[in-house]
């Protein structure tokens, strides 16, 4: 049987690993790759591709840090984990 600490450190790389990708698509993705395509998009009179690359992955990487917050209280209650 699996170390609780061991459960807890493989959901934490889990977490880590999804929000990093996510970062990954908003900024290089959609700011980079994919800017091209979203440029056809306006909003409020911006290219979708050009708010992205400018805006978009910056707002997405505070919305990733106060996500992984959460996350992390909620993992760290689960496994009676808290800080002292």
């Amino acid at each position: 049987m699996e170390d609780k600490y061991q459960v807890y450190w493989k959901r934490n790389l889990t977490i880590l690993t999804g929000l990093l990708a996510a970062w990954f698509v908003f900024s290089y993705g959609f700011g980079i790759l994919l800017a091209d395509q979203l440029n056809n998009i306006r909003i409020g009179g911006f290219q979708l591709g050009f708010w992205f690359a400018q805006q978009g992955s910056q707002y997405a990487f505070v919305i990733i840090i106060f996500l992984y917050v959460f996350l992390m209280n909620r993992l760290d209650r689960e496994f009676d984990l808290r800080e002292e």
